[in-house]
């Protein structure tokens, strides 16, 4: 059944005000649209080809009523810009658009890992730690995922309540988790490589990630996915639904779900205790993740229209942690009888995340305006199983081995007004869009306590519980108003101007501008820059987290910035970080078709946030106790090595410098069928510009932290290749290389003379590694498609760490880096049908 509206109708739904919009318009020509996104499409995003001679934006061409959703150049963006109908080839900054057939054609079941697949600039973690591995996280342009804003169809994304807590490039990481999204009713992704702080908020410093729901009044969608590692092990399945209807044809439902599930993957070392391989720390996380998205629009009068999204997920997940020995619990018979061949613990997460969105939008007197509310809760349940409290043992001789220790919420409820103009005056020649608004934002972070019995003593082994004086409830206010005005001061000359004020009760105020301008000097050169300075508040969960993991022979901790411990070492409060953006690149089409984007940038971030202020040994202790954390028989006389903590600080400036290239080109052979080749480079370099001293004039950072901060990101990351069809598109074939740049880290010794020093690190490099990714598509009985296919076919894996920096000698790779995974090969049978 096909819905058809009026001309008005479709603008209302197809468009929406302010970077809100629904780009998919219900009707025939997007019902063709989506049934063409088949699993062969390009591996890589198409790059934006140049414009030809630009034009300003006209009234008339403001509410395009069918939207080209197709990827690539030609793709109608809502992401940079306040104007309406804007193509990705004529932005004035970076733009990558990613659709739902290209995610599909990875082979991956997650969000995330499809889009490192496909984009240069985006990152994933080498691996994970502890819980920190139970949330999936991106990076954009080699800093921390707080630094990338994520949005659903224009309104700010709630972000994740569990923290990564663990050392390395993400620590103090509360994301969007962009798997809590069901991939099933994404419809494409726009990638705003740009700093854009002015015209979408806090955390938009390294860029701005646009997720667009689909929005089809008609149609279904099935997909199965099932995969497995090189290993052996680590199998995944995946199953995709979504569909859409009508409403009385003037609106539409879409409702789309995703069920995925990961098992293990085993890839430590043999233990150097025991000499097997028992201790399965270095591992995939298992975890099985529901998730289910409904997207509604209906058109109440020809110039309103009421929309609403509602998203639910729950992941239930768990991450190993090293293995004890049978001896270690020789003094605790209760112990001994349940394990008699030792232990190893699982952190485990039960997560329920949820966002419910529902506005108004319109027109009125010429006026665009958009109001919209926003709400969003994470919930995640902390617990830790086959673990034991030994301190509780003795005391009782009670033998609980599975506790619930942490628990975490984060809630964010946003409020917002937009409106928006196209004017013509008669003392300019050229049309002037106008777009402003303002919003509120109401955001809160609650940790509860562990159970009596996580906290009992020592606590539970693995991970204590959250004492009493640690636990509480946090919140602040955020009110901002912007404005942006995009004209033309020449026939080709673009400049786009923004500037936001916002107000945070717990930080104070801040304001950020940001200055952009393109020039087409013919249909196949042009030129564009952006001058912008960002702003990123302290996440309260920064101001407020704190934990201690425990190891067989050491206890790390992480405690609050505002806590005694933490204050009696020479703490100070949190300040915002603030970043300074330059911006510069070309648009190109040397020959025919060949459309080849370069942008160079410059991120200078000032007031970085990381773990500052490290103490160790009995000073860590007394730091550790003085926050009621209960801590190991006989840890008061472990090394400065085995024992410390440290506190979230304001602990470096430093300046990022990159270079993104595209290039695209489609290749006609006749009989023979068509190809098109693409080509992307990220090359980005980190360099620490100044670091802060702490009280006593030592400096925040140590050799280690800073390697985090600067090299732990690969130098470049290389994506090339092509996808061939035949004649007809009953077959398609993809073969593409991804060349991962070096990583640099600073590793601890765990024996020899150097054994535990905090000092003295081994410089340790994960050399440049190719991976080749292939797939065979054959489209059959019209409504169906099967794909086999690999990533990393021929099992590459990261770089070995020497055994003397191998804890326990089980970590055999370092997690803590973001470039090549730890799983090896990926292959994969991808079934679907669209109907």
């Amino acid at each position: 059944m096909t819905v058809r509206f009026s001309r008005r109708h479709a603008a209302l739904l197809g468009t929406s005000l302010l970077g809100s919009s629904f780009l998919v318009a219900a009707g025939e020509a997007c019902a063709a649209t989506t049934s063409e996104q088949t699993t062969h499409a390009p591996r890589h995003v198409k790059s934006v080809p140049p414009a030809p001679i630009h034009r300003p934006v006209t009234a008339a061409k403001t509410r395009p009523a069918i939207t080209d959703v197709s990827g690539g150049s030609e793709a109608v963006i809502v992401t940079g810009t306040r104007e309406f109908g804007k193509k990705a080839r004529d932005s004035v900054s970076p733009v990558d658009v990613v659709t739902s057939r290209q995610l599909t054609a990875t082979g991956q079941p997650t969000l995330r890992d499809a889009m490192a697949l496909l984009l240069p600039s985006v990152t994933t973690p080498t691996g994970g730690f502890d819980t920190g591995a139970l949330t999936d996280t991106i990076s954009l342009r080699g800093l921390n995922p707080n630094e990338t804003l994520v949005l659903v169809d224009g309104k700010r994304r709630h972000t994740t309540a569990n923290i990564y807590a663990d050392p390395g490039p993400m620590q103090g990481a509360t994301p969007v988790d962009i798997d809590m999204i069901p991939m099933a009713s994404i419809d494409h992704i726009e990638v705003l490589r740009d700093g854009a702080s002015a015209q979408y908020g806090s955390d938009a410093v390294a860029g701005v990630v646009n997720i667009i729901l689909k929005k089809q009044a008609n149609g279904l969608t099935m997909r199965s996915n099932s995969g497995i590692t090189s290993e052996g092990d680590g199998f995944q399945q995946g199953v995709f639904l979504d569909g859409g209807f009508n409403i009385h044809n003037r609106g539409f439902v879409h409702i789309g779900g995703d069920f995925v599930h990961q098992d293990h993957t085993y890839r430590s070392g043999a233990d150097s205790r025991t000499g097997r391989y028992d201790n399965n720390v270095l591992s995939q996380p298992e975890q099985t993740r529901e998730s289910i998205a409904i997207n509604a629009g209906y058109d109440i009068t020809d110039n309103v229209q009421a929309y609403a999204t509602a998203t639910y997920a729950h992941r239930y997940a768990q991450s190993y942690q090293n293995y004890r020995v049978p001896s270690s619990l020789s003094a605790y018979p209760g112990y001994a009888a349940i394990y008699p061949w030792g232990y190893s613990p699982l952190e485990t997460i039960n997560e329920n995340d949820y966002e419910l969105t529902a506005g108004l939008k319109g027109t009125l007197a010429g006026w665009h305006w958009d109001v919209s509310s926003v709400y969003g809760r994470d919930f995640n349940d902390i617990g830790v199983a086959n673990s034991a409290n030994l301190s509780l043992n003795s005391a009782t001789g009670r033998t609980p081995t599975n506790f619930d220790a942490q628990g975490y919420n984060s809630t964010q409820w946003t409020n917002s007004v937009d409106i928006s103009r196209n004017f013509h005056t008669s003392v300019w020649p050229y049309a002037i869009n106008v777009a402003g608004g303002a919003s509120y934002r109401y955001e809160a972070y609650s940790i509860g306590t562990g159970s009596a019995d996580s906290l009992y003593g020592s606590g539970s082994d693995a991970l204590s519980g959250t004492n009493a004086g640690n636990a509480g409830n946090f919140s602040r206010d955020v009110a901002a108003g912007y404005l942006d005005i995009s004209t033309h001061l020449m026939k080709h000359w673009q400049v786009d101007l923004a500037g936001r004020a916002e107000h945070y009760t717990d930080v104070g105020n801040t304001q950020t501008g940001k200055v952009s301008t393109r020039y087409d000097f013919s249909p196949r050169f042009a030129i564009r820059g952006t001058f912008s300075n960002g702003f990123h508040a302290p996440t309260l969960a920064q101001e407020h987290y704190s934990a201690l993991a425990i190891s067989p022979t050491a206890a790390r901790g992480l405690i609050a910035v505002n806590s005694p411990g933490a204050l009696a070492n020479g703490a100070s409060a949190l300040k915002p970080e603030h970043s300074t953006s330059a911006e510069g690149g070309i648009i190109v089409e040397p020959i025919h078709k060949l459309h080849v984007t370069v942008d160079v940038y410059q991120i200078d971030l000032r007031d970085r946030i990381m773990p500052g202020g490290n103490v160790y040994g009995q000073q860590a202790y007394n730091a550790l106790s003085a926050d009621g954390f209960g801590l190991p028989a006989g840890s008061e006389s472990w090394t400065s090595g085995q024992l410390s903590t440290h506190w979230f600080a304001n602990v470096a400036t430093t300046r990022t410098q990159g270079l993104d290239l595209t290039a695209n080109y489609p290749s006609e052979f006749g009989q023979y069928g068509h190809v098109d080749w693409d080509v992307a480079i990220n090359l980005n370099r980190t360099r620490l510009r100044h670091q802060a001293d702490g009280t006593d004039g030592s400096p925040l950072l140590n050799t280690q932290s800073i390697a985090y901060l600067t090299t732990a990101y690969p130098r470049s990351k290389i994506i090339f290749g092509g996808l061939w069809h035949s004649p007809g598109r009953a077959w398609s074939v993809s073969v593409h290389e991804i060349r991962y740049g070096q990583t640099t880290s600073q590793l601890t010794y765990y024996t020899g003379p150097n054994a535990f020093s905090t000092t003295k690190y081994l410089q340790f490099q994960n050399s440049p590694k190719w991976t080749t990714n292939a797939s065979v598509t054959y489209n059959f009985a019209r409504h169906w498609s099967v794909t086999l296919g690999g990533n990393n076919i021929f099992a590459k894996f990261p770089s070995a760490v020497p055994v003397a920096n191998r804890y326990l000698g089980a970590p055999k790779y370092y997690m803590s880096t973001s470039q090549l995974g730890i799983n090896g090969g990926y292959y994969y049978l991808d079934v679907s049908a669209r109907f």
